[in-house]
């Protein structure tokens, strides 16, 4: 499988946030509920609030098949302050593609586009095992506990992750 990571512009929204409602109905319900995925798709999905992410620094991808002009997934990243390191906000890839090699190679290919990256963070939810067990195979590890309130009553009840350049284990680096 052949996969492109391609930048996006605040064009690209729409795009986004149907591939948002599509992937978070399918992979969310029994992690969180039905209240708190309307919540967070409005709060960060919406086609403004999307367009405000990427004014406030957020780097957006659109991955797709090279052989296909639809995207099955996108990611949006920033640079955090020290230089070389970064936050991964958004990482998700359509439920159908899972378990073909696809977020594998997307890491990959977000690794060639951020050659200089020497940490990468992000937020998982501690629910989502298939997730968590993926950035594990790519070299991630638990950093802390977080719970965090959002509004409305909801909570985030995540794990900060971290991976590391000069970890031993980088095997995304050479999937490609």
């Amino acid at each position: 499988m052949s996969l492109q990571l391609l930048p996006a512009g605040p064009a690209d929204a729409p795009v986004i946030y149907e591939l948002a409602h599509r992937i978070w109905w399918a992979h969310y319900p029994g992690i969180v509920s039905d209240g708190q995925i309307e919540y967070m798709l409005e709060r960060g999905y919406s086609v403004p609030a999307l367009k405000q992410q990427m004014a406030d620094g957020q780097q957006f991808w659109l991955l797709r098949h090279a052989e296909n002009p639809d995207a099955i997934g996108y990611l949006s990243i920033s640079a955090l302050e020290t230089p070389g390191h970064f936050f991964v906000h958004k990482f998700y890839i359509d439920n159908t593609q899972r378990g073909r090699g696809a977020g594998r190679q997307a890491f990959a290919l977000l690794l060639q586009a951020y050659p200089q990256a020497e940490e990468i963070r992000l937020f998982v939810n501690r629910l989502n095992f298939k997730s968590i067990n993926f950035y594990f195979r790519v070299g991630f590890q638990i950093l802390r506990c977080m719970e965090t309130p959002i509004g409305e009553g909801y909570l985030m009840v995540d794990y900060e992750m971290q991976w590391l350049k000069n970890r031993l284990n980088t095997s995304a680096e050479t999937s490609l």
